[in-house]
């Protein structure tokens, strides 16, 4: 998702690689779970998200839209984020608690928080977000640590790859009617969300279809 702001008003100034320290550690959010509550639809999931989600709560894509997750435009394109429930508008996932029911398999976003990025040429670095986490004595951790990622080069390399092709559809949507559109969006979604991903190494199959989709769609 763009976001239309200063990069010095909502960060340290400083852009970071998986290598590098950064104040991010919350010490496991003990007693806090504000950046799981009233977060709107911000909470968006990529491919890999879904089938993190899907395999993590035995169910498919479908099983998800029932309970916990919900389509949204952004950018000109329909994603999926997580829901948010009742008058605290908490994360679906929140157990009684106050604690994330999905830890071990939660979303990308999820992971990087309070850190976001910053795409630039072929790529992006990391950067925090000062405004955003309440915890006020966070510690320094690595950011390859803070985001429990595993082989988290094929993962950024993906990330990349992916906000590149939704980019260039964003494009090409500013070039379409509304039907196009449409049938462009449904075809993102039932290509790289709700069709199943058959194999347990998804960057491989996410990789063919996107070679597919990039062929049918002309991008």
């Amino acid at each position: 998702m763009k976001r239309n702001v200063d990069f010095k008003d909502i960060s340290d100034g400083k852009l970071y690689s998986s290598n590098d320290m950064v104040r991010a550690d919350c010490h496991n959010c003990e007693g806090c779970s504000a950046c799981c509550r009233g977060m709107g639809k911000s909470i968006m999931l990529d491919p890999f998200d879904m089938q993190r989600l899907c395999k993590g709560l035995s169910v498919n894509f479908d099983g998800l839209m029932e309970r916990y997750i919900e389509l949204h435009a952004a950018d000109g394109m329909i994603v999926p984020n997580v829901k948010m429930d009742g008058q605290e508008e908490a994360c679906v996932f929140l157990d009684a608690g106050g604690r994330c029911s999905i830890h071990s398999f939660r979303p990308g976003i999820c992971r990087l928080f309070p850190l976001g990025r910053y795409y630039e040429g072929d790529g992006f670095r990391y950067f925090l977000q000062i405004h955003e986490c309440r915890k006020k004595d966070r510690g320094k951790i690595k950011v390859k640590k803070w985001l429990d990622t595993p082989d988290l080069k094929a993962y950024e390399q993906y990330i990349t790859d992916w906000h590149r092709f939704l980019t260039d559809c964003q494009e090409a949507a500013g070039t379409l009617d509304g039907e196009k559109v449409r049938i462009l969006n449904l075809y993102v979604l039932r290509t790289f969300y709700q069709s199943e991903y058959k194999t347990d190494d998804f960057y491989k199959e996410f990789y063919t279809r996107l070679s597919q989709a990039r062929e049918t769609l002309g991008i």
